[in-house]
């Protein structure tokens, strides 16, 4: 293959049809993390829960592990929307797609499936 026949990056075309899933994924992760952050806040909870008598110790001690465990799930929502966004970045400036150890485009199959990655399927088999 002639060092001209390598594609050093995705097209204009390739980049918009990954910009609009990227788009899609960041509303729904949107979607996802407001469900969680109205959940461990209680948002808008103005039942009786709370004044009820019958205060069970395994209850609350559940209670207080899924606001734990859902706020993890927002801390890590709240990162994968920021991944999504530096994507988005990346597309603007034309390097998105393009393995960052390796400086080869990374397969579209596996952008398509996990939009926000910055390595090669070779790149990440060579961190093990």
């Amino acid at each position: 293959m002639a060092q001209e026949d390598i594609k050093v990056r995705y097209s204009d075309k390739d980049l918009e049809e990954f910009r609009v899933l990227i788009e899609q994924k960041i509303e729904k992760a949107k979607s996802h993390l407001e469900l969680l952050r109205s959940s461990y806040m209680n948002d808008g909870n103005n039942g009786t829960d709370d004044t009820s008598p019958t205060f069970k110790a395994f209850e609350e001690g559940s209670e207080t592990m899924s606001k734990e465990a859902n706020t993890q799930l927002a801390i890590r929502q709240e990162k994968f929307i920021r991944d999504l966004k530096n994507a988005l970045l990346r597309i603007e400036n034309k390097t998105y797609g393009i393995c960052r150890v390796t400086g080869k485009l990374i397969n579209k199959e596996r952008l398509k499936l996990v939009p926000h990655a910055t390595l090669s399927i070779e790149a990440k088999n060579m961190q093990k």
